[in-house]
């Protein structure tokens, strides 16, 4: 258990640096030292290290923190996610991309850039995405129990797929008849936290905290699934209740998460595997891990994403993909190989 605290204690050393280096890193290069004046100075009221520059305080509290702070909040969702879907199919490929839930999200907020709704203001794409999110994967999965009353992993995956390209699709015809906005579209699938304030940040911590809790409170259930769904049924475990439940989560925070920042891939799919090789297979501890890996990996592409090419910045789904797919082709020929054995 001293290991486990020790290895929690560095991991959280490790994402203060990197959001220090994340708020403080840019065209105009603002010091640690700087940073913690103006925390002191303009949220505790305290001038002990002196006064700020002004110009400094406009850059860090109206730009750079409300944006790191939602990769932060983006790519913890994006990996629990990413767990609770790894948990449920017993895949290690699995992700919400399998499922089909991001396409689906991606679907609900094109169409109301299409249209340019707005009734319910920044919620509008939140609301949108997460809609079509859970409607994807509740179709997926219904489609998925009438073939196999059993809603075998498999099949639960190969529907995902199915209604991920379906998706894709509708996409791809919304871009076709909508010239003036396929721009817009088109970058927002690749993902971007560019000109973001605190309204979006403040949205999604409530989502990301009630949805991380509750996953954490079914990990035994999650602990007890990994072994099979018959061990499961026998150690008392409503399977299909429980998978329902995750599943649902699952869709809720992908969507919320894909809605406000764009299609991010690839985070969700190798931030639970490196939890796992650091604290062990207990989702107790992975959960939380994986939450905070997840955060830390999203600052570090949202950085590299506006810095790189700067001026111009990168979408930084392109960046997080650069990562994630040299990874998700490790993981499918380890597991082919792990069959032939």
């Amino acid at each position: 258990m001293g290991k486990t605290k020790t290895k929690f204690a560095i991991l959280i050393l490790i994402s203060l640096v990197v959001l220090i280096l994340s708020v403080g890193i840019g065209s105009v290069m603002i010091s640690p030292v700087e940073i913690f004046k103006i925390i002191l100075y303009k949220i505790f009221n305290i001038d002990a290290l002196g006064i700020p520059l002004e110009s400094n305080v406009v850059i860090l509290l109206k730009v750079r923190l409300p944006r790191v702070l939602l990769a932060f909040i983006v790519g913890s969702m994006l990996s629990v996610s990413g767990v609770i879907s790894q948990s449920v199919l017993r895949n290690p490929l699995a992700s919400s991309y399998t499922l089909g839930i991001s396409s689906g999200a991606a679907v609900g907020a094109s169409i109301a850039i299409l249209f340019g709704f707005n009734f319910l203001g920044l919620m509008t794409l939140p609301f949108f995405g997460l809609s079509f999110g859970m409607l994807t994967v509740f179709c997926a999965v219904m489609l998925a129990s009438k073939l196999d009353k059993n809603m075998g992993n498999i099949t639960i995956i190969l529907t995902g797929m199915a209604f991920s390209m379906f998706a894709n699709a509708i996409i791809a015809f919304i871009m076709a008849f909508a010239s003036e906005t396929a721009q817009q579209i088109t970058f927002w699938q690749l993902g971007s936290f560019s000109l973001k304030d605190w309204s979006h940040p403040l949205i999604l911590l409530p989502i990301a905290l009630l949805g991380i809790i509750f996953v954490s409170f079914l990990s035994t259930e999650m602990d007890i699934m990994t072994f099979g769904e018959e061990h499961s049924k026998a150690s008392g475990v409503n399977v299909l209740k429980i998978k329902w439940l995750l599943l649902a989560v699952g869709a809720i925070l992908t969507g919320s998460a894909v809605s406000m920042a764009g299609v991010i891939g690839f985070i969700d799919l190798f931030t639970p595997h490196i939890a796992r090789r650091v604290f062990g297979s207990k989702h107790k501890l992975v959960i939380p891990a994986s939450a905070i890996m997840g955060g830390v990996f999203m600052t570090l592409c949202d950085l590299i994403a506006r810095t790189l090419t700067a001026p111009i910045e990168l979408p930084v789904g392109a960046v997080t993909s650069v990562i994630g797919a040299p990874f998700f082709i490790y993981l499918y020929f380890k597991g082919r190989n792990g069959y032939k054995k």
